[in-house]
């Protein structure tokens, strides 16, 4: 089955200028700039404490932050994270805060659709258990019972829902085994050809090499390196620009 998620392949659908991320008063993330089209992925790599699962929260409105964010041309500055998701933005956050363990696998997905007019939610929920077939042998289990990686296919589908512009990961294959890599690449080189956006912060850089068209590396909260994925396959490169000595 195939949906149209997003924008025309290669429209603008993502900018960001000045981008910062703070907790209280404290600022993790600053002057980050970056840009998105239509049916790309784009990884923010770093290490633990880089800022990246800021930047994603703060593009989301989910911390506080500042700076210009516009989705197919809307601000959404100072909107609420709700708000946001109603404009086109998803955010997926890393395991253990990215879906309801108590609930059912279709009541999570249920509550993924709700923000759908009522005459699309069956064809976006037939959409969303063709991407990932398990979900719909494990609908009627608990979520919290689910393996990791039908955990994580469960919350990509929930975000689904919504029939996003931009969907954003956070850390999406933290934890997981080998072999649900090759399933969330499948999905996520679907969901681009369909038009979507996708975003990805990561740390394993092997994995966003296989599914990435382009990079930036986060350090101390701010972009030090950018490149296409070819970059990627250069170790030394990679590992200077995490420690910081590779400025460019």
């Amino acid at each position: 089955m195939n949906m149209q998620l997003g924008s025309a392949p290669g429209a603008s659908v993502l900018s960001c200028k000045g981008l910062s991320a703070r907790y209280h008063r404290v600022t993790v993330v600053s002057g980050v700039d970056l840009s998105l089209r239509a049916g790309e992925m784009l990884a923010v790599l770093g290490s633990n404490g880089a800022g990246k699962s800021s930047m994603l929260q703060a593009i989301a409105g989910v911390v506080r932050g500042g700076g210009e964010i516009n989705v197919n041309g809307r601000s959404l500055g100072g909107m609420s994270a709700h708000k946001r998701a109603l404009h086109g933005l998803s955010l997926v956050p890393e395991q253990r805060r990215n879906i309801f363990p108590t609930m059912t696998v279709r009541e999570n997905i249920d509550i993924g659709l709700a923000l759908l007019p009522a005459s699309e939610r069956e064809a976006q929920r037939a959409f969303i258990i063709d991407l990932f077939p398990i979900l719909q042998t494990r609908e009627t289990a608990m979520a919290g019972m689910l393996s990791g990686g039908e955990q994580q296919m469960l919350a990509i589908g929930l975000a689904l829902g919504r029939k996003p512009a931009v969907l954003a990961l956070d850390e999406p294959s933290q934890g997981l085994a080998p072999a649900v890599f090759d399933i969330l690449a499948a999905a996520f080189d679907r969901l681009k050809k369909g038009g979507l956006a996708l975003l990805l912060a990561e740390q394993n850089v092997p994995f966003a090499a296989r599914i990435v068209d382009r990079y930036v590396v986060l350090s101390h909260g701010h972009i030090v390196r950018s490149g296409d994925r070819a970059d990627l396959d250069d170790p030394q490169r990679i590992a200077e620009a995490f420690l910081g000595t590779g400025r460019g």
